[in-house]
């Protein structure tokens, strides 16, 4: 992969690094709270051999003395350690989705190649969280492996064999539970990915219920999520054998590990080398041993999934962007004169067109592909494979996209709207204007459905405004769109769902409400179309034909056909 291309390892150190003075901090309190831990069993040891079997009551209080010491710091330690770990946790997770999201909401686009919103979603919350608890159990590990450092020391004080037994066995069943631990890896990203895919599969029926509904879809819609739904349920199963094998196998080689350090340790005590309060220290710190085993077994998986998760999110962040950004920026304001000059994408097929500063175009396209494409090359959505578009002289292969897109506003037929309020969905995008809020409600006639609702412009949508109808939707995403008040705006069919009415009325408002700045409709409305200065005929991908509404009407059948259908 390119040099700067985001890999899992890179998401995985940067998750690291970015909380390294809390790793640190917890990582040294988990220290202190294993070491004392381990010490427990060692000051029952020598509390047995100084103060039990020679009757000292002076000596037993000044060992239990130490003893409570040493509980009070632990427990201290523990419960302040944690509290950094999950907060590391945490900041690493909400680092990650930050990035996730910049990279989403990138003007060149990209990210969303080939993923559904609901894969996205669980790679910026499920992913995210995986990678982030990296960033605590690091501090465990660290712990874990300090802990079996002081036993080992203090084994090998009691007993150079024991001491010995203990250092020469850890570091391979630490390399026998990393390499149990890949089949848990493979099958964690399969899991995620499954997972992601049934998110997105439900978020995109969710989103078109009331299509499914009219259609009489539902047991479809029903039979496809049910498939995906079992498919990522088979995933889960196999990653939860998966790490069950894992951490039984590991717990089954500890466990082994730990009788042989006892038994040892037993024979020792029988054979006179070691006494009777040493044999408690080393059995105690043979059952102690169990505790770091068991949670270097939980670092290990959850390492596992956090580097398949990595990946995951590595692949969002190297995607490559959809169009390259420039450096220019347009005039502001810009006068607005778009030019497309033998430009070719899908179904365009070497499209010349003008559209001047300040004109209102109309643009009729008997194949809707032709017009997606259109619209995909005006929003800078995609570059053309062949040709260019400028704005105002300028190729906006040269323009920054984020500034190209505060001058050319593309609003496309399909909009979202929010969960806010009416009025919120509205002046989204107007950088405060209240005016050209107003003037907005009024010209798509969108105050007439704020006077239908109970609190009026102040009455919250559901989500994606289902709570209205599909007319009064298109009304406030137009009302949206105008009040944005860009010197360029691209509309396309914002008038399907409408009344003929209240669509002849929107048509001759919004002729007024963009006076002096550019506007292009992409329509067949008749009613939208009359009101342009200039309707451009698109077919088979080329420009068939150019003139007023009322001329084309008249002169040329196949015209007439395709706006009065």
């Amino acid at each position: 992969m390119p040099t700067g291309v985001p890999t899992g390892a890179l998401v995985l150190g940067r998750a690291i690094r970015g909380q390294r003075p809390r790793i640190i901090a917890a990582s040294l309190l988990g220290m202190t709270h294993q070491g004392c831990e381990a010490l427990i069993p060692v000051v029952i040891g020598v509390i047995i051999d100084t103060a039990v079997a020679t009757g000292s009551s002076g000596a037993l209080l000044r060992w239990l003395v130490v003893l409570a010491v040493l509980f009070l710091v632990l427990s201290t330690c523990y419960r302040t350690s944690a509290r950094i770990t999950e907060g590391a946790g945490e900041h690493a997770a909400h680092r990650l989705r930050m990035e996730l999201a910049a990279r989403v909401l990138d003007p060149r686009g990209g990210a969303e190649a080939n993923r559904l919103p609901g894969a996205l979603t669980s790679i910026a919350t499920n992913d995210a969280r995986r990678v982030g608890s990296v960033a605590t159990i690091i501090a465990y590990g660290v712990s874990a492996v300090a802990a079996l450092a002081i036993s080992a020391v203090a084994l090998l004080r009691i007993s150079v064999p024991l001491g010995l037994l203990v250092l020469l066995g850890i570091p391979p069943l630490l390399w026998l539970g990393h390499r149990i631990s890949r089949p848990l890896e493979r099958r964690s990203e399969t899991e995620q990915e499954r997972a992601a895919h049934a998110s997105g599969v439900a978020a995109d029926l969710v989103s078109g219920l009331r299509v499914l509904k009219g259609m009489g879809a539902e047991s479809a819609a029903v039979a496809r999520y049910r498939t995906t739904s079992q498919d990522s349920l088979a995933a889960a199963l196999r990653a939860a054998r998966s790490r069950a094998g894992h951490e039984g196998a590991v717990l089954a080689l500890t466990g082994v590990f730990i009788a042989v350090i006892g038994l040892v340790g037993a024979y020792l005590a029988m054979d006179g080398s070691i006494s009777v309060g040493d044999l408690v220290a080393a059995v105690g710190l043979a059952q102690f041993l169990l505790g770091p085993f068991q949670l270097l077994t939980y670092v290990n998986a959850e390492l596992a999934q956090g580097r398949a998760s990595a990946r995951r999110i590595a692949e969002v962040l190297a995607e490559p962007a959809a169009v390259e950004g420039g450096q220019a920026v347009p005039a502001d304001p810009a006068a607005g004169h778009l030019a497309l000059r033998g430009v070719s994408l899908g179904a365009l097929r070497g499209v010349d067109l003008d559209l001047p500063a300040g004109g209102l175009t109309g643009i009729v396209a008997r194949d809707p592909a032709a017009a997606a494409d259109l619209l995909l090359c005006l929003a800078r959505e995609k570059d053309p494979a062949e040709g260019t578009i400028e704005l105002d002289g300028v190729p906006l292969t040269g323009l920054d996209p984020d500034a190209l897109r505060r001058a050319v506003l593309v609003a496309h037929h399909d909009a979202d709207l929010f969960e806010s309020t009416l009025i919120d969905n509205v002046r989204a995008g107007a950088d405060g204007d209240t005016a050209a809020v107003d003037r907005a409600l009024g010209a798509s006639a969108a105050d007439d459905v704020a006077q239908l609702l109970p609190d009026g412009v102040d009455t919250l949508l559901a989500e994606r405004g289902r709570s209205l109808s599909g007319g009064q939707r298109q009304r406030v995403a137009l009302a949206r769109a105008l009040a944005a008040d860009r010197p360029v705006l691209v509309l396309h069919d914002p008038t399907t769902a409408v009344d003929t009415v209240t669509e002849s009325r929107i048509a001759s408002r919004l002729r007024e409400v963009r006076r002096g700045r550019t506007t292009v409709l992409v329509t067949t409305s008749p009613a939208l179309l009359a009101v342009t200065d200039r309707v451009v005929v698109l077919e088979d991908g080329a420009v068939r034909a150019a003139g007023h509404h009322n001329d084309l009407l008249a002169a040329d059948e196949t015209y007439r056909a395709t706006v009065l259908a």
